[in-house]
């Protein structure tokens, strides 16, 4: 079982940057695949970002694309989000997932098995 604690939302102008942190707790972290989902208001949960188990591979949505960069440190149990260039619409409660398995590249949510409390991000236009 793994516990994750997301970090570092806040409220950030358009263009701007911000840099989401999630901490888990637990054992054999670099078993687990992890991702980003985000939730704005009156919309369903989004796929954000995943990154493989020891931190090679990555898979993103279209939306974030090119902007937003996933990372891990398998030492550290950290899993990071950097977020570029922001606009209103990524404006969401921003999620840690993690899972176990043998695909690590899923992007829906239902597949995770573990959550984190979510950090709230604003973009201001």
């Amino acid at each position: 079982q793994v516990q994750l604690v997301e970090s570092g939302g806040g409220l950030v102008q358009t263009g701007g940057s911000l840099r989401l942190s999630c901490a888990a707790s637990g054992r054999a972290f670099n078993s687990y695949a992890m991702g980003w989902f985000r939730q704005a208001p009156g919309k369903e949960r989004e796929f954000v970002a995943a990154i493989s188990w020891g931190g090679s591979s990555t898979h993103y949505s279209n939306s974030v694309t090119g902007r937003f960069a996933i990372s891990r440190n398998n030492v550290k149990n950290t899993v990071n989000l950097q977020m570029n260039s922001l606009k209103p619409e990524d404006t969401a409660v921003y999620y840690c997932a993690a899972r176990q398995g043998s695909r690590w590249n899923s992007s829906r949510g239902a597949e995770y098995d573990y959550w984190g409390q979510g950090t709230q991000v604003t973009v201001s236009s």
